[in-house]
């Protein structure tokens, strides 16, 4: 990474897909795992790009970064995915500069959600950026920029009913269950999984449904187990996985493993059941839709569910956009600020420079014994350069400021 310089907002760049034009499929196919994650960092000073973090969820993948061409990004991401490059950029949307700025607030408040005010993205930001600063992938502009994103969000959820009552991917799941299940209680609810996505479910299947009678598998049994202990719930060992599915009425499963957890032979002769799969790309076999006493539901089936808090939320759109252009409006005038500043340093030592040159000082002395008092040079300088800062900051001035400040700090009747 480039140290902590700051960079040219023209040159931040956001390629991606999300659930608007491919189905979770396809997104499955450019998911990126820790371990991709690392080797793109890796190999992104070769292909030019010297920020970065990738976003990817059950409903989008986008990489973020500082790049002269988007099209870097898209090389970059693809070459560690398992999906193809042109499939991609056929299905995929670029933005660049403000407009990419702005993509990353709107996604940061949930307005680019799939489920409209959907808070649970803001954490999913968070653990993306701090994977990228972990390996010195987050410089100054990306790390305001950021803090800029989660402020606005912040602000918005306290502000406005954006993200009012309960609506997200793993809540959706719950609403569908209530919905089409008579007699909860008494079903027996195995729930495999409990990465992120998993213990959110997990809390609301026994918030909102009431019940305990839900059993917890993971791969590591130990997380499994401290979260059944903490909501008083029952958990098995992964190789148990089949006596368990047989077991069931509904399974929730939430993965997120590269091949299906849930294969049709687990559930073959074994009883109808309801089983959703929150997990990216899916994690329930394909061809357990062939098996008539099988209702399969996935992420996207779940996204298309509504209810009654959703129209109160789109009612808070035009608010929350609001809070963001001035959000956005305080990064920008923070990043020219910024960009200034190693101008205004190189005046200043060029003031210092010029205040020790023996012409000025014999000039200098001949103007102030006409004109005042001697005169503090240092905080002559300052005052010139904090007036520089401030025309360049108004005017959006560049260069032609260098030679103003000469003249002023040359000019006799200054002080």
């Amino acid at each position: 990474m480039q140290g902590n310089r700051t960079k040219d907002i023209s040159r931040f760049n956001i390629a991606g897909i999300n659930y608007k034009k491919t189905d979770a499929t396809i997104r499955g196919q450019f998911a990126i795992s820790n371990e991709q994650y690392a080797a793109i960092i890796s190999a992104a000073p070769n292909y030019g790009v010297s920020e970065l973090f990738i976003l990817s969820t059950c409903n989008r993948t986008e990489i973020y970064g500082f790049a002269e061409d988007p099209s870097q990004l898209i090389d970059l991401l693809c070459a560690h995915s398992a999906g193809d490059a042109v499939i991609f950029r056929k299905l995929s949307y670029i933005k660049c500069g403000l407009e990419a700025v702005e993509h990353l607030f709107n996604v940061g408040a949930g307005l680019d959600s799939q489920i409209l005010g959907d808070y649970e993205i803001i954490g999913q930001i968070k653990q993306a950026v701090k994977f990228s600063r972990q390996h010195a992938f987050i410089g100054a502009s990306l790390e305001r920029l950021v803090n800029a994103v989660l402020q606005a969000s912040k602000v918005i959820k306290n502000q406005t009913e954006l993200s009012g009552g309960t609506v997200s991917v793993s809540f959706a799941a719950i609403q569908y269950i209530r919905q089409k299940v008579k007699d909860i209680a008494s079903k027996k609810i195995l729930l495999v999984g409990v990465g992120k996505i998993g213990r959110n479910t997990c809390r609301n299947l026994v918030d909102y449904l009431e019940t305990t009678n839900i059993t917890l598998i993971n791969r590591s049994a130990e997380k499994a187990a401290d979260l059944a202990s903490e909501l008083n719930l029952q958990y098995a060992k992964f190789d148990q996985l089949q006596e368990c599915v047989k077991a069931a009425d509904i399974i929730l499963v939430a993965t997120n493993a590269a091949e299906p957890t849930i294969l049709k032979k687990h559930l073959q002769g074994n009883g109808s059941k309801l089983i959703i799969d929150l997990s990216i790309p899916y994690n329930v076999e394909s061809s357990v839709n062939t098996l008539t006493e099988i209702t399969l539901v996935n992420v996207d089936e779940l996204s298309r569910l509504k209810d009654e808090t959703l129209s109160r939320r789109e009612a808070e759109v035009p608010k929350a956009k609001q809070l963001i252009a001035e959000h956005i409006a305080e990064f920008v005038d923070w990043n020219n600020m910024r960009r200034h500043v190693p101008v205004l340093k190189a005046v200043k030592v060029k003031l210092q420079e010029i205040h020790t040159c023996k012409l000025y000082l014999s000039y200098s002395s001949q103007c102030t014994s006409l004109i005042s008092p001697q005169v503090n040079n240092d905080e002559k300088i300052q005052k010139v350069i904090n007036g520089m800062a401030l025309k360049m900051r108004r005017l959006n001035l560049g260069g032609c400021q260098y030679i103003e400040a000469i003249n002023e700090f040359m000019s006799p009747g200054s002080n």
